[in-house]
This record gives structure tokens, sequence and C-alpha cells, in this order.
């Protein structure tokens, strides 16, 4: 009986040790998050990022171009059947036109999507110097994600927008975020996958295909800290600006 016990002791030892060292905290997941996308170091360095790829809608290649200016604006162009559109947004307002749609001129996009959508703003990321940004995050425990082993976060903006996100547990890397944006009194939640990681010159390791449901964009091309002209911020006719700022 007394071997018994002691075996039992161990046994329970073995395995708080064995809990103890699985068990991660938020803040342990997201530093090994940040170390496997490039380190906080380089990413500080960052002050914009153009992305240019295509859509594969049905074998036809829809060409997309984004840029962000850290902290400033986004645009994103789209060229199809001849006609280019945009979606623009700056920390203050943001506007859409699209041609192709039947838009006629460049329409405002309601203050409070503004608000929800700041984050896009933000070159880095939610989760890279997430409390010098003011967002809180929750680790929710793992789940999988079409099979694959995750580790899932709970962000919570400033603002007060919440999103998840899923996070490889094999790599580190972020493979999905599901997003919940209030606007016009309704609440839409949309999912957006991301893969195809690739390390860049300057040491970041970035995703080249994100899938919003619609269609993957892949991007064959990703800039960084290219100097950009601001007037692409501003709502016009699309003159192409995105590809000729280089």
């Amino acid at each position: 009986m007394r071997t018994f016990r002691f075996s039992v002791v161990a046994a329970a030892m073995l395995f708080a040790g064995f809990t103890t060292t699985k068990a991660q905290t938020a803040d342990e997941i997201i530093q090994k998050h940040v170390t496997a996308i490039g380190g906080l170091d380089n990413w500080k360095k960052i002050t914009s990022i153009k992305s240019i790829g295509s859509i594969n809608a049905g074998g036809t290649e829809i060409p997309v171009t984004t840029i962000v200016l850290n902290g400033k604006g986004a645009r994103m162009e789209v060229t199809m059947n001849g006609m280019t559109g945009y979606q623009i947004m700056t920390t203050k307002d943001g506007w859409g036109y699209f041609p192709m749609y039947g838009q006629k001129k460049p329409e405002a996009v309601p203050a409070d999507m503004v608000e929800q959508l700041q984050d896009g703003l933000d070159v880095q990321g939610p989760l890279v110097d997430y409390k010098a940004k003011g967002n809180k995050v929750v680790y929710l425990g793992k789940d999988q994600v079409e099979g694959t082993e995750c580790y899932k976060l709970k962000v919570t903006y400033k603002n007060g927008k919440e999103e998840t996100i899923y996070l490889d547990a094999s790599n580190y890397y972020h493979i999905r975020t599901v997003d919940k944006i209030k606007a016009n009194g309704k609440e839409e939640e949309t999912i957006v996958n991301y893969s195809n990681y690739q390390k860049l010159p300057e040491g970041i390791v970035v995703a080249m295909t994100t899938d919003e449901g619609m269609g993957a964009i892949t991007f064959k091309t990703i800039e960084v800290n290219k100097p950009v002209d601001e007037s692409i911020f501003k709502p016009g006719e699309p003159t192409n600006a995105v590809d000729s700022k280089k």
C-alpha cells in the first residue's frame, strides 16, 4: 500500500507539472506569435505596406491593390471590366466608389462604420505591442479551424470593438479572424482566413493570401516602407494613384 501511495503521489506531481508546462497565458501566446512573424523590433519599423495581387473569379484575374499608411489611411483599388473602384479609410472618414456596381460618384462610409474599421489602419495588427495600443486580449483556450488546432484569443479594442483571433498552435501564425462589426443598428459577422505566409527582406512574415469568403486575394508583391502620397486617401476619380506611387 505504501508503494501504491507513493506512486499516486508521484503521478499527481507529474500531472501537475505537465499541466503547468502546457498551460499558457495570453501574453505567452502573443509573445510567441510576434516572434514567429518577425519580432517586435522589425514590426515597429514598418510605416507602410503596399500589396499588389488579384482575386481569381471563375478563371478571371481581378487586379487588387491595397496600401496602408500606419495610423493615417488605407486604400484598396479593384479593377473590373475596365473600371476601377476603391474604398478609402482614414482616422476621420471613409469613402467608397465602385462604378462597376453602378455607383456614379464616391459615397461616404457611415460614421459608425468608420469607427469600427479603424483597426485597418494598423499595419502591425492588433497583437503586436497590443497593450500600448490599448487593446485587451483574453485567451479562450484551444479550438479547431478546419482541422487545425489553434489558440483562440478574444481581442477588445479600445473603442469597444471585439474580434476573435485564431493562431495556429504549431507555428503561432494568425490563420483566422472572426470579426463583429456594428453599423446602422445591425451587427454583422465576417470571417477572414489567412494563409501562404512568407518572410519579407525586412524580416517580417506576412500572409500572401487572404479570404473573406468572396474569393481569395493572392498577393504577388508586398512593398514595405515606400513613400505614400496622402492625397490617395481623398475621394475623387480613380487615377490608379495607388499603382503609381512606388
